[in-house]
């Protein structure tokens, strides 16, 4: 086989992985290791009596299991981290891999032909003379709030430091992102994305991919076949930043408050492991949570707020309706009657709605009794496996009523549609869950407003609080001037 030393360094800069997901032969990773090109570290390591895992950072030892290892033949066996199983065992005796030889120079593509694989290596290729100036190729203006934000996270690129950018849902947070990613691309940065769900990544990367047409794109998610593909500007879910180490300049992760990533202390690491020291850290969200939402206010935390959405309409506020003990009704068979009226009015005057239920089982036993109302209503859930199909019916309006968990509370637009919360009072609806479900109502400039109504069986302080959010973003953007009298 020809010297590989080009494509491993390639192929592992940047990254921290197992010998079982690197496609070069043993030896050739033998002699790198020896020469000093690469170095590893134990995937788990006991400290103090505790085993740590180095990939997840796991430390909670309820999650680590004993097995019998064929390849270090252990009498005593190994032990292996259940927590990021699913991307390959780390066990006390596999490493993790990383490039600590010659950083990556400039060069075109590189197809690596390994039996059964057909691997892509990219870096950036230098631009054609007339685009030296610029990566973006976006004719789109910026509303005056998006372009404060959009100069804000230029500055924090530029000068590698942090900045929270608190924006309503609908603001256009995506587009704040372009001239500061181009900046990035220009000096040479790598890029990197992060968001919590698969969903997102396949939502933006073809957005990016159209806008930054001249740039590699590579987008990571379980099952990715692009997991190989060296980008300057990589989009991901948070849980494949754990196979990275040190490799961006600029770290951008959206809707930081949800779940899991807000949850999950590994996937937090996962972010500060895979960027480098001097990186620049962007993060984005329309719901910080309360510790945050407190430095913002007290100037302890570097941020930006954009109050109002692009169209300069103000947010539509949630009422409260009560509705009884729903559960019970529901189990006798039959609707809250207000709740009833709510979804006939929408199917009488063809507007199409989302109801947010707490829980499966429940939506589950809903759904006959809607489907007497009409019988095209449809309900979704994370697993379900026509999710995807029935989002898309929702926007081609096929669907008139959708029923779903919070799984759409965020990630999705559809353009004219009002929605209901049935059973509010609920403890997964929390008030950054509220604010999220409220924003599906009135984003587009051509449906700005809408109704969003929360039924309830008893008001809760989340409640109170994501009225209260919405109605102080209404005040804070009618006092900038960035919405309409």
């Amino acid at each position: 086989m020809k010297n590989l030393t080009p494509e491993l360094q390639f192929f592992l800069s940047g990254r921290s992985l197992l010998a079982s997901e690197i496609p070069f032969p043993p030896e050739k990773l033998d002699e790198q290791f020896s020469i000093g090109n690469i170095k590893t570290i134990p995937g788990i390591v006991n400290k103090s009596k505790k085993w740590h895992c180095n990939r997840c950072a796991n430390s909670t030892q309820r999650l680590f299991a004993n097995f019998p290892c064929a390849n270090c033949q252990n009498k005593d066996g190994c032990y292996y981290c259940r927590k990021c199983i699913m991307m390959g065992r780390v066990a006390s005796c596999t490493p993790l891999y990383t490039w600590s030889g010659p950083p990556i120079r400039n060069r075109q593509k590189t197809t690596l032909k390994i039996p059964g694989q057909k691997i892509t290596l990219q870096t950036p290729s230098k631009l054609p003379p007339k685009l030296r100036h610029t990566y973006l190729s976006w004719d789109g203006q910026l509303s005056p709030g998006q372009n404060v934000a959009s100069q804000a996270t230029i500055q924090a690129v530029q000068t590698k430091t942090d900045i929270l950018i608190w924006a309503v849902c609908g603001a256009g947070k995506t587009e704040v992102l372009f001239e500061a990613i181009d900046k990035a691309l220009l000096s040479g940065y790598r890029v990197c994305i992060a968001t919590p769900r698969t969903d997102v990544v396949l939502e933006l990367a073809p957005r990016f991919k159209k806008v930054f047409p001249h740039t590699k794109v590579a987008a990571l998610y379980g099952g990715t076949e692009e997991r190989h593909v060296y980008a300057p500007l990589t989009i991901s879910t948070t849980h494949q930043l754990m196979r990275f180490e040190k490799a961006f300049d600029v770290m951008i992760v959206d809707e930081v408050d949800a779940f899991p990533f807000s949850y999950d202390e590994s996937l937090q690491w996962g972010v500060k492991k895979s960027t480098k020291n001097t990186a620049a850290r962007i993060f984005l969200t329309a719901t910080p949570n309360e510790k945050w939402q407190a430095e913002c206010k007290y100037g302890k935390r570097n941020h930006i707020k954009i109050p109002a959405r692009y169209h300069r309409k103000p947010l539509p506020v949630p009422t409260f309706k009560w509705c009884g003990d729903w559960r019970k009704k529901f189990n006798k068979g039959r609707i809250p009657n207000n709740v009833e009226a709510w979804v006939k009015e929408r199917i009488n005057s063809d507007k199409q709605a989302l109801v947010f239920l707490p829980h499966i089982q429940l939506m589950e036993k809903a759904l006959p009794l809607f489907r007497k109302l009409h019988p095209e209503i449809e309900s979704v859930h994370a697993e379900d496996p026509l999710r995807k199909e029935k989002v898309e019916k929702m926007r081609q309006k096929k669907i008139p009523i959708l029923l779903t968990t919070t799984i759409l509370e965020r990630g999705v637009t559809f353009p004219n549609i009002d929605v209901a919360v049935l059973g509010a009072e609920d403890d997964i609806f929390t008030e950054a869950a509220l604010v999220q479900i409220s924003g599906r109502v009135g984003r587009s400039s051509e449906f700005p407003g809408g109704d969003i109504t929360f039924f309830h069986h008893g008001r809760t302080k989340a409640m109170i609080r994501a009225l209260f959010h919405i109605d102080n973003m209404n005040k804070d953007a009618l006092k900038k001037g960035m919405i309409d009298r």
